[in-house]
Formats: structure tokens, sequence, C-alpha cells
């Protein structure tokens, strides 16, 4: 599997059976991600930073809903979650997506606003690779973000919804928060690919 990150909450995730794109964003957030095409498209809420959906071609199945789903051997479950600390009475709902491709088990947590109950805990095991919100203000600040990936317990984090470069929202923190509630001195720089 080959895992791309194409800003904000939006990755690529490449596998034998196809393209998923996850929380594909509109050319307002500072990022550009180009005219990426895709299978599935998954939406976590309906914000344009997270719903741009037409900016992805290939006609893809898109996935906003909670449930279960299978589309060209990939598996993807849709658990239902909250944009914020108080069941959603500040934010709104949020999906949390568990993506199974190529025997890869990815998580991706959208706007993510609260630490998991157990139950979610338990419907999310054995996840290889955790996408997960560590900006702070509209999803998990960084040690909500720690004690998340104590929760679920990953082989792989990987931080997103956070300032950048690109991003210059006044709201959002840096990652750099985050890298130090899991004790990571020098983050792992790529070309953006896994």
């Amino acid at each position: 599997m080959e895992i791309t990150w194409l800003g904000h909450s939006c990755f690529r995730l490449k596998s034998t059976h196809g393209v998923v794109i996850t929380d594909p964003y509109s050319p307002d957030t500072g990022y550009t991600m180009g005219k990426p095409t895709a299978r599935i498209v998954t939406v976590s809420h309906q914000h344009l930073d997270h719903n741009f959906t037409r900016g992805i071609g290939g006609e893809p199945r898109i996935i906003d809903r909670p449930g279960e789903y299978e589309v060209s051997d990939t598996l993807i479950i849709g658990i239902n979650t909250f944009h914020d600390n108080e069941q959603g009475k500040l934010r709104g709902r949020n999906i949390v997506y568990l993506i199974e491709m190529d025997d890869i088990s990815v998580c991706h947590l959208g706007d993510l606003g609260h630490t998991l109950n157990s139950q979610q805990v338990e419907q999310l095991q054995h996840i290889d690779v955790l996408l997960l919100p560590v900006g702070g203000i509209t999803t998990l600040d960084g040690a909500m973000a720690a004690e998340v990936v104590r929760q679920l317990s990953p082989k792989v984090v990987i931080p997103m919804h956070y300032k950048t470069p690109a991003r210059k929202s006044p709201e959002l923190e840096t990652a750099d928060r985050f890298l130090r509630e899991i004790g990571v001195t020098t983050a792992v720089r790529s070309r953006n690919s896994l």
C-alpha cells in the first residue's frame, strides 16, 4: 500500500485494488491537491475542508455515512463519533473510518474532537496505520491525540489537520505539541509518501 498525504486531512491510499481518497478539501484551505482520481472517497463530516468531492475525478463511490461497505475488495467501516467533546453540541457529528486494503488496516479519524469510549476502542482494534488530527481547537489537541494513540496502540501514526506553511490557519496548532506528548524529538520527514 502507498499512503500519500495531500494536505490537511486528505490522504491518497493506493492498493492493488484501487485508490481511496479521504476528506478532500476545497482550494480555499491553502493546499493544492491537483485533480486526483479515486475509486472511493470517504467524507468524515460536511465541512468544505473535508467534503470537496467534486475535486476528485474518476466517478468515485462517495462514502459519507456510518456503516459497513465493501467496494472492489476494500472494506470500509464508518463509526459515529463527535466533532467536539460535548457529544456534538458545538460542531456536530464526525465519522471515523476503518479502511482495510491489501491486508493493511488504516484508521482515519476525520475531525475527531474527543478521546474514545470503550465501545469505540473495541470497534477499532488492530490498526496498522492511524491518521489522526493533532491541531486542536476544532479537533484533538496534542495531549488528547496522544491519549487516543495510547487507546488504540497502532503500529504507525501519521498526524494530520494541523498548522503548516500552506494552512496558516491561526486557530490550528502545529504538530509540535503532539510530537512532544508522545516523546518524539525528531519527526520522520518524507516526500509525503510512505
